[in-house]
Order: C-alpha cells, then sequence, then structure tokens
C-alpha cells in the first residue's frame, strides 16, 4: 500500500511461525511450556507477558529463566518506553530466546494504567518509535500482538494506519487478535469473548501488506479450522484451547511442520515428565504449580473426570509428590 515502506532491519531469514501458542497471563508459564513442548517439538511457545519494570528493577534472571527444552520460544514484554523496551530486548536476546514480542493487545485496568498493552494501539507513532529502538537493539526478530482496534477507534482504516506506521519501523511480523477491546466496561475475559470476531478483517491485511508476516489469533479451536486459515494468513495462534486441551498439540508438527513421527501417546508424555516433576520438587516447587497445567492432558477421553479430580484434590496438599500423578494416570487405563 502507499502508505508502507518498509526498510529491512530483521533477518529475511525469519518466518513467521506456522503455529504458536499464545501468550496468556497466568498460564504459560515455565512449567506449562515444558509440557506443551513434550507435545509439540515444533510449535512457537510464547512466555507471559512480563513488563519493562519488572525486568529493569526486579529480579530480571527469575523471569528470563527457561528450559532449554522450550526452545523454540518467543518472550513477551509489556512497555512503552523505547529506551527501556530496547535494553530488555537485549536482556531477551541474552537469554537465548527466539523472538521478542511487544504486547500491544492487552485490554486490563492494570495495564492501561502502565501505558501499555492495547491502549498503545492509539499511539501508533510511539508503538513504532519502541520497535525501532528494540529492532536497533537486538538481531532476533522483533513483532506485534494487537488487537484490530479499540473502543470506538475500530474502522479498518484506522488499523491499517497502525500496522502501515510499525512495519515502517521495522516490524515485519503482527500477530493480530481478531476482537476489538473494549478499554473500559468490560473485564479481560469479556474482552476475549464478548466482541465479535472479525476474521476477514485479517485476511485483509494480509492481501493490503503481502510483504508483512500476518498471524491469524482469536477464537482457534481445531486444527482444520487452523489449516483453513493458512490458506489466507502467514501462521495462526491457538489460545485458551491449546491449554485446556493440551493434547490438541501432538497432531501439529505432522499438519504443520511435516513431521514423519508419529505423535506421543498421553501416557509416555505423563511419564516424561515425571523426571521433571522431581526435579522441580527438590528446588522447592510445590507439585501443583506443574500439575495445574496437564488437568486438561485427557480431555474428552474415559477416565478424564478421574484424573482431574485425583490431581486437583491432592496435588496441593504439603509434600505431594509424582505419586499423585501416577495414582491419577491409573483412572485413564481402566
Amino acid at each position: 500500500m502507499s502508505e508502507l515502506n518498509i526498510e529491512e532491519k530483521q533477518p529475511a531469514i525469519f518466518k513467521a511461525s506456522r503455529f504458536s501458542v499464545a501468550p496468556m497471563l497466568d498460564w504459560t508459564d515455565r512449567h506449562c511450556r515444558f509440557f506443551h513442548r513434550l507435545i509439540s517439538k515444533q510449535a512457537l511457545l510464547y512466555t507471559e507477558m512480563v513488563t519493562t519494570g519488572a525486568l529493569i528493577h526486579g529480579d530480571h534472571h527469575r523471569f528470563l529463566q527457561f528450559n532449554a527444552a522450550e526452545n523454540p520460544l518467543a518472550f513477551q514484554l509489556g512497555g512503552s518506553n523505547p529506551r527501556e523496551l530496547a535494553s530488555c530486548a537485549r536482556m531477551v536476546e541474552d537469554y537465548g530466546y527466539t523472538e521478542v514480542n511487544l504486547n500491544v493487545g492487552c485490554p486490563s485496568d492494570r495495564v492501561q494504567n502502565g501505558r501499555f498493552g492495547a491502549c498503545l494501539m492509539a499511539e501508533p507513532e510511539l508503538v513504532a518509535e519502541c520497535i525501532a529502538a528494540m529492532s536497533q537493539a537486538v538481531a532476533i526478530p522483533v513483532t506485534v500482538k494487537s488487537r484490530i482496534g479499540i473502543d470506538e477507534r475500530d474502522s479498518y482504516q484506522e488499523l491499517v494506519h497502525f500496522i502501515a506506521t510499525v512495519a515502517n519501523a521495522g516490524c515485519r511480523t503482527f500477530i493480530v487478535h481478531a476482537r476489538k477491546a473494549w478499554l473500559s466496561g468490560l473485564s479481560p475475559k469479556e474482552n476475549r469473548e464478548v466482541p465479535p470476531l472479525c476474521y476477514d478483517l485479517i485476511y485483509q491485511l494480509k492481501k493490503d501488506f503481502p510483504q508483512l508476516e500476518i498471524i491469524m489469533n482469536g477464537g482457534i479451536t481445531s486444527l482444520n479450522q487452523a489449516e483453513e486459515m493458512l490458506k489466507k494468513v502467514d501462521g495462526v495462534m491457538m489460545g485458551r484451547e491449546a491449554y485446556h486441551n493440551p493434547y490438541i498439540l501432538a497432531d501439529v508438527d505432522r499438519r504443520f511442520f511435516g513431521a514423519v513421527n508419529e505423535p506421543l501417546s498421553r501416557d509416555a508424555i505423563v511419564k516424561l515428565l515425571i523426571p521433571y516433576i522431581q526435579e522441580q520438587l527438590k528446588t522447592g516447587a510445590r507439585l501443583n504449580s506443574v500439575s495445574r497445567h496437564i488437568l486438561g492432558l485427557f480431555h474428552g477421553e474415559p477416565g478424564a473426570r478421574g484424573w482431574r479430580r485425583t490431581i486437583s484434590e491432592n496435588a496441593v496438599k504439603s509434600g505431594a509428590d509424582k505419586n499423585v500423578i501416577l495414582q491419577a494416570l491409573k483412572f485413564t487405563t481402566q
């Protein structure tokens, strides 16, 4: 489009992941990601959003550390100060992440009060400054995750202006949640459900910006749906479905990345997770910090209720260990 004049600032070899799991606050922590990686070796995983303030003024190692097995892994930052974002992007790169992503989509009050997240869609020039600073600071890809609009600023022309402005600053990849965000009147949960999905806007973005990588996010609940979307966009990002029904990831490598190996069974995944659980317990972690992420592994399968109940009731107890998981597994093999 006439508004777009992209300067090549990112490595030409980078290609958007065809399938990724969305960053989800309080959900996609390092334990969740390790578990998801046992199911899919190729899906791009994302951290929870971490603010620049937390990295600069807090224990940055606690936020940045991850198990090498989690790669390929992207780190999502929240912030609006170009200098601080550049500094944090360097930390992310130094720790070995494959991508750094700027959150321009979260609508919560806490995020707005910090001047980051979805409210930044009203300031595309500032987002462009942030992306330019980050891109100049690191060699890894710098990407943006946004909504299609906010409040009454939800016209396609405004979305195009946002994409073009940020792309001109060096961003090549945009992950777009196909819903607008209401910055007041709706909770974050309602903002994921109430505003209607507008997939056609994302498809139009790809037509209007063919040189950019456009990734679809929002309301994706099946791999068949994802495959259909990939006929019109470069990638798909699945969120809540991947968390609540994680075994859906088992066929991702074959269907989206050409893998030929058979996926691991649910039982095999549990058995591979046991050594990780034992290792985490030795460091002082509680069983529930890991086990809460695996409750949906047997979703829709015989024994799923017993699996969930056994873990939910016992993993929170003092001294709970791998035997809780092994006991729960018995319900699925009866």
